[in-house]
């Protein structure tokens, strides 16, 4: 039954990319020419939650070759070794005062999120751009923090949401200084189902579907109540497609770690390198307007329409159990 649930997933990911890749697809270099083509008047500020594996680690590179080092770069995550030799790889800064940095955080625990996003906003005061892209895959059951949320839940959604709502103070510093302003969640844009109202965290129902498609909406009603509430910051919902990362070879299910082995060979033409994605990934949120925008893995915008779960009641309702389900 897990390899079954685990096939059902991939293969229409899989089915996906290829006619994405194949048919709609900008070119690497035009994708790369437009980011680079980035050149702000200010020194940019971009913190990049989950920096230091995989998408985020791709943005993260990506954006330091753009600005030629010269951008505050914040790589957030658990791996110091990991994060320590991907700074060593950014162009050295030209700038005065321009520092690329590190800072330790387990995104599972919501008093973490808080207690980093708190340290960030005492000493970085405007922020433009905020990408968050932790992830995991697991094939086991619930598993709860002490904190009493769901850890893939925590990851994907929740400690996301907190360090949103936490530095978003600093991120509006930057929209009032006629600076970029944006804020990027990378999961799965308009890849979720419907959600129950009166299960909100899924205590009561939990499943690995129900998790599967819960995170993804959550996410696209979250981009969509922040923009009503922020507006003229952009919040972006990306689906990145199909990335060749790690997160299959350092999944906790035996079950996933053994696959990885056998599907990774076979999905490796058909997928993204993390090279790759970072830069269609940045070059997605370089070109978001301000308001809502869910971002396919070419960076279209396929808007509110297409498998759009949320309406007025989901929105005030996840609100106000976020709010309280990741109070510190």
């Amino acid at each position: 039954m897990r390899t079954l649930t685990l096939t059902s997933i991939l293969i229409p990911l899989l089915s996906f990319f290829i006619y994405r890749n194949f048919l709609r697809m900008p070119s690497l270099s035009t994708v790369r020419a437009s980011n680079a083509a980035f050149s702000p008047a200010y020194t940019s500020v971009a913190i990049f939650v989950g920096g230091t594996s995989g998408i985020g680690q791709g943005m993260a590179e990506a954006f330091a070759r753009h600005t030629k080092g010269n951008a505050h770069i914040v790589l957030v995550g658990r791996n110091r070794a990991a994060a320590e030799s991907i700074i060593s790889t950014f162009p050295k800064p030209t700038a005065p005062g321009v520092t690329h940095e590190f800072v330790e955080c387990d995104i599972t625990l919501m008093k973490n999120v808080h207690r980093v996003a708190n340290e960030l906003r005492s000493r970085i005061p405007k922020i433009n751009f905020l990408v968050l892209s932790p992830g995991v895959l697991t094939m086991n059951g619930r598993n709860e923090t002490e904190e009493g949320i769901d850890r893939k839940l925590a990851v994907h959604y929740y400690g996301r949401w907190r360090f949103i709502k936490d530095l978003l103070p600093a991120v509006e510093e930057a929209h009032k200084a006629g600076e970029d302003a944006k804020v990027m969640t990378v999961l799965a844009a308009g890849h979720g189902g419907k959600i129950d109202l009166n299960d909100l965290g899924l205590k009561k129902t939990f499943s690995i579907a129900a998790a599967a498609s819960t995170a993804p909406t959550y996410s696209d009603i979250m981009v969509n109540d922040l923009a009503a509430r922020y507006p003229g910051i952009s919040f972006i919902h990306s689906y990145p497609g199909l990335v060749a990362t790690n997160i299959l070879k350092t999944s906790d299910t035996r079950t996933i770690r053994v696959m990885n082995s056998i599907f990774s060979p076979l999905m490796r033409p058909f997928s993204y390198s993390v090279e790759t994605s970072g830069e269609h990934q940045l070059y997605a949120l370089l070109k978001a307007g301000p308001g809502a925008v869910r971002a396919t893995d070419n960076g279209d915008d396929i808007g509110l329409t297409k498998n759009y779960y949320g309406d007025a009641e989901s929105m005030k309702k996840l609100w106000e159990h976020t709010e309280e389900a990741t109070a510190v």
